[in-house]
This record gives structure tokens, sequence and C-alpha cells, in this order.
């Protein structure tokens, strides 16, 4: 059995090589909250969150706030064995998703670090995960050049291209990348739920058409009649993302047909998105982890997780931090004909640089 001994919170920000436009903001850099926590047994595991409030409602002060004021004091009264058995505890208090997603992945690592072996490891995942290079919103010429170029770099097989632009401009995108990759690319988009529902069916139509094999929140997703007449009509999968945020919401989904989802360490925590993904799969559905801003400190955490899914699945798209000019490991992350191999040795403390951190002293 294990107890809470103490933590600390670190932030810190990387810049991109260029502006990144995302579905809401513009970044020249991405920030960050980490949070090591400390075990009686003297093992350190880490967390990362990436803080984009419209992503995830995270400030660094709401960040520090929630855990310092309601859920460290909790956890601190606990014991347990599995991580997991921390997060369903805390699950019992409202909101704070992504402090619970830092306190659970942080006690992930500290619990592999315990055990002498990595997490792919204990759960039976792979060494080599296949990833995906996420094309963002660009002039579509400019995209076909970065898919090029990322293709060329580092062998990926699949590409998500981020839509949103205008249905004309998404197939414009579509046809660029297209004629630019070859035919031997396996490409979908991910619309960030820019067209309105009543337009969906047609948007996921010519995106299918254009080559797509994957359509992820082609509009703001819920598991509604509306929701299931999509499926039932859709050429290819409508991939959920941001209308899942709870054990609810997915069996509402399962139950309305839903044939891929998409699975967020990152927001939500290893122990919630191994329970989504058992979930999906015994309802016949295909879960897939998906990008979250990550760096590559929290990029270890999902590739832990993306080992244990089926090979049908998507490849994981927790690449984003090759649009970083800095990384916090020491030991980079390195991707060879699309793939990372994972390493024997655990994940913790040994492969942060720290002088890269800033730590968060609380006056609360």
């Amino acid at each position: 059995m294990a107890r809470y001994h103490s933590h600390q919170l670190y932030t810190y920000c990387l810049p991109y090589f260029k502006p990144v436009r995302w579905s809401d903001i513009v970044e020249h850099q991405a920030e960050f909250v980490a949070l090591a926590v400390t075990l009686d047994s003297g093992h350190t595991g880490w967390g990362e969150i990436t803080v984009k409030p419209t992503w995830n409602g995270a400030t660094v002060r709401l960040l520090q706030a929630g855990l310092e004021d309601i859920l460290i004091p909790r956890m601190r009264e606990l014991e347990f064995s599995s991580p997991d058995e921390v997060y369903w505890r805390l699950a019992s208090i409202p909101e704070n998703h992504a402090a619970k997603a830092l306190i659970d992945n942080a006690l992930w690592d500290a619990h592999a670090q315990a055990q002498g072996q990595p997490l792919w490891a204990a759960w039976g995942g792979r060494d080599t995960v296949e990833l995906s290079w996420t094309v963002t919103r660009q002039p579509p010429l400019e995209m076909a050049r970065e898919a090029v170029a990322y293709l060329e770099r580092h062998g990926f097989r699949t590409l998500k291209i981020k839509g949103g632009q205008g249905l004309d401009i998404d197939v414009a995108a579509m046809r660029e990348i297209r004629a630019a990759v070859g035919d031997r690319i396996r490409l979908y988009v991910d619309a960030n739920g820019a067209y309105a529902m009543e337009d969906a069916a047609a948007y996921v139509s010519a995106m299918a058409n254009a080559g797509c094999v994957v359509v992820e929140d082609p509009a703001a997703l819920a598991p509604g009649q509306a929701f299931q007449a999509l499926q039932e009509t859709s050429p290819v999968p409508v991939l959920v993302d941001f209308g899942l945020e709870s054990a609810r919401d997915l069996r509402l989904f399962l139950e309305r047909g839903a044939r891929a989802i998409s699975l967020k360490p990152g927001r939500f925590g290893l122990s919630f998105t191994r329970w989504l993904a058992s979930e999906a799969h015994a309802a016949g559905a295909t879960a897939s982890v998906g990008l979250f801003g990550e760096s590559s400190l929290g990029t270890l955490a999902a590739l832990q997780l993306a080992s244990t899914l089926p090979t049908t699945a998507l490849p994981a798209e927790v690449t984003w931090f090759l649009s970083m000019t800095e990384q916090l490991l020491t030991e980079p992350l390195v991707i060879r004909d699309g793939c990372v191999t994972l390493s024997a040795a655990n994940t913790g403390a040994t492969r942060i640089d720290q002088n890269r951190l800033t730590p968060l002293r609380w006056a609360g």
C-alpha cells in the first residue's frame, strides 16, 4: 500500500517554431504546469497538463488552487495499492478535471517507479507505438508543404488534418495534401466542431469523398438522435472528442452507435482514459489516443496508454512536441519510420531537465 508524502508544482513555457492557429486561438508558445508527487516509499512521479483555458478551463492559478485547496488535502487521507483507486475517490469531487489528471498521471508514474517497470510493460503493451502528425490550419498549399516535410523527416504513414476553415478550404486542403503525399498515406480530418449539426452529414460526406478515413468532431457532438442519424448515414466513422467528458457521456454515445472515440490522458488522466478504452472496445468501438498539446513529458505518459491499444486503432496523435523548439526530457523521444520505441526504463524524474522548470509557491 502507498500513501502521499509531498508534492511540488512547476510551470514552464516552450516556444513554437512558428505561430500555431488552433480553432480558437493563435499561439506562439505552449504553457504547462507539471506536478511532482512523492510517495511515502520515496518514489517521485510526474504529471503534466497543458494550460489552455478554452480547452480545459485551466489557468495556472486555477490549477494551483484546485490542487492545494481541494484535491491534495483529500489525497493525503488515502492509502492505495493502485493510482486508479485515488482517481475514482477524487471523482466524487465535481469539476477540476485538469487538476485530477495531473494527480492521476503523476501517481501512475510514481507507481511505475515503485514497481520497477514502465507502465506499458506492466499493462501488457507494446514497446513500439505508431504515431501520426497533425497538420494545423493554414492556407492549403502551406498545409501540403508541411505534410511533406514531416513525412520525409519522420516517416509517418498517417496524417491528421485540421479542418474548420470552411468547406471549400477544407476540401482544397485535402486535395493539395493528397496530391503532395500520394495515395499510400492515410488521412483523416478534425473540424473541432466548426460546423452546424445540420451541415455535419454533408461535411462528413465531402471529407470522405476527398479521401478521409475518419472525421472527428464535424460539429459540436452530443449523444442524441441527431448524432445517431449522423452515424447511421456516415460513410466513415465519426470520431467523438470534446463531447465526451464523463462516464455517462460515453455510455450515451455508445448507445447512439458511436464507432470511434478519442482518448486524452493529458485532459482526463490515465485511469479514466484506460476505462474509456475498455468500455469502447467492449461495445465494438475503436479508441485512439488524441492530441492535447503535450510536451515530450506529457507525450511519454500518453504513450504508455497508446501502447496497449489494438493496432487497428488510429496511430497516436501525440507528436505535438515536435512543433516546440525546446524539450524537457534529457533523453529525447526519437521517431523512426513513423514509430517511437519505448524504453525499458521507468519514466520518472531522471529523464527531466529540471533547470527548465519554475517552481510554484503556494500563498493561499
